[in-house]
């Protein structure tokens, strides 16, 4: 470059003659005016694309090859090396390796997609859904996190689940409206089966009834991007991304799921502070303007839950995502409803809550409420030692104490009073029940009545006084008539 300065000074500004110059410089006169043709020197230009007499005849085929890989998964599409192979075995190509390899590559840049810089409006989101493994409670698993970004501030909701089911959609909705504190006017979501029913040949969506319901509910507007195009909403996307290497590492360590996703809402507040590359304001300034911009949240948020009607089994159970919940017997063979949310399991009838448990995300797992099998076991008292849903439940130990007495006295009859002394807990608290059973012990009423007759009088707060000829097993106390002359006794005794 020093060069083609000093040559260029000499002929313009100190007026020798390009003969000269080339003398000077030991240069061709032809290069000496290229140089003053440009200031800087332009490199190699080739005039015409470079002939390549042994590939052109065969460049057809491997378009053909390449155009049909676009059909086909990423995992499955051909290599240069594959092309090559190709060519030479099924078309009798002679080349080299190498040209085909030059010209597959310079094909495959020019079929990758350009994307268009996209401007987003206050008050749009979109959302997605994110993996990354965590430890509750000491058991390392997978979590399924809820992402919902507001691409105009860049602030951003993240709430991790169990699963990726409806009910976590769902709840994950509410809970992102509560935390911006209104409904964002438009979302814009892949093609998730948790929204989307079917995808119709031209285009338009079939959308799944809890989706509906949630749009009803909240009155936003929907889009989906196009099948297998992450771009469409580039920006979550890479939320999903920064939550997992910034908020989720290392991996997290936390006794419960609420403990986790208060962890991970103290991130997204913080993250308000951050100034991103390319902006003036900070992401909490610029989510002033989404603010305004948001629908207001309804009085009351959306019953975030999946549901489905079944019917109960003759073990008096109702099967939910492969895991049977026990409803009282009294429901069994009947329609229900099952409301799957993301921590319980609640099913009705008739518009009546009939049970309610704690969602279990193993599989196969059987969770039951001793007290829904309790009336059975009453008139089936000889099922009282193998039944299952009362194995491992714990309860004070005056309760095994009443049995051993009520089955020594009364034998089969002291099961099923023990059952009715059991079924006292449908109603009452255990504490209550347990005072009652404790009192009755110490009093020696081995019964059922008389165990209810103490816990009635505990929550009345009036004594209670035993018909001790309802207890044939306790000594009956003999009460002679009062007589004035015992009184006379008396008398005599104290003068003395």
């Amino acid at each position: 470059m020093e060069l083609y300065a000093r040559v260029r000074r000499a002929v313009q500004v100190e007026g020798i003659s390009e003969r000269e110059a080339a003398r000077q410089f030991g240069l061709a006169r032809e290069t000496v005016r290229k140089m003053l043709r440009y200031s800087i020197p332009p490199g190699y230009r080739r005039q015409q694309p470079a002939r390549r007499p042994k590939l052109d005849a065969w460049v057809g085929i491997i378009d053909q090859i390449l155009e049909q890989d676009q059909a086909q998964s990423k995992k499955q599409r051909h290599t240069a090396k594959r092309v090559f192979e190709r060519l030479r075995d099924e078309h009798g190509f002679r080349g080299g390796y190498t040209i085909v390899k030059d010209y597959v590559r310079l094909r495959k840049l020019s079929q990758r997609e350009m994307f268009v810089p996209l401007e987003h409006p206050p008050g749009s989101a979109q959302a997605d859904f994110g993996e990354a493994q965590v430890v509750i409670g000491g058991v390392e698993g997978k979590a399924h996190y809820f992402v919902m970004d507001l691409p105009q501030s860049d602030d951003c909701f993240v709430m991790a689940f169990p699963a990726e089911t409806t009910e976590a959609f769902l709840e994950g909705h509410n809970q992102a409206f509560a935390n911006f504190g209104g409904v964002p006017r438009t979302i814009l979501y892949d093609n998730t089966k948790l929204a989307v029913a079917q995808i119709l040949g031209d285009g338009t969506r079939n959308k799944t009834q809890a989706f509906s319901e949630l749009q009803s509910h909240y009155l936003f507007a929907e889009k989906f991007g196009r099948p297998g195009k992450g771009n469409d909403k580039g920006k979550v996307e890479g939320l999903v991304g920064y939550a997992r290497r910034n908020f989720l590492v290392p991996v997290p360590r936390c006794a419960s799921w609420e403990e986790l996703n208060q962890k991970l809402r103290e991130q997204c507040t913080k993250r308000r502070e951050r100034r991103l590359r390319g902006h003036k304001e900070t992401i909490g300034e610029r989510f002033a303007k989404d603010q305004q911009m948001l629908l207001p949240l309804p009085a009351t948020p959306y019953e975030a839950c999946d549901k489905r009607t079944t019917r109960v089994t003759s073990l008096s159970l109702v099967r939910y995502r492969s895991n049977d919940y026990s409803v009282p017997v009294a429901w069994g063979h009947r329609e229900v409803l099952v409301k799957g949310f993301v921590e319980e399991v609640v099913i009705c009838a008739a518009s009546e809550v009939i049970a309610r448990h704690t969602r279990s995300y193993e599989r196969e797992d059987m969770i039951f409420d001793p007290l829904h099998y309790l009336a059975l076991l009453e008139q089936k008292p000889n099922a009282l030692d193998q039944a299952a849903p009362l194995a491992g439940w714990e309860l004070p130990e005056g309760f095994a104490q009443l049995r051993r007495l009520l089955e020594a006295r009364l034998a089969k009859k002291g099961k099923r009073e023990y059952v009715q002394v059991l079924r006292l807990l449908e109603t009452f608290r255990l504490t209550e029940v347990s005072l009652a059973v404790n009192d009755a012990l110490r009093l020696g009423a081995i019964s059922f009545d008389a165990v209810k007759h103490l816990l009635l009088g505990r929550i009345e707060q009036r004594p209670a006084r035993l018909d001790l000829e309802n207890y044939p097993h306790l000594p009956v106390t003999q009460v002679a008539t009062t007589a004035a002359a015992d009184y006379l006794t008396l008398l005599g005794e104290g003068v003395c």
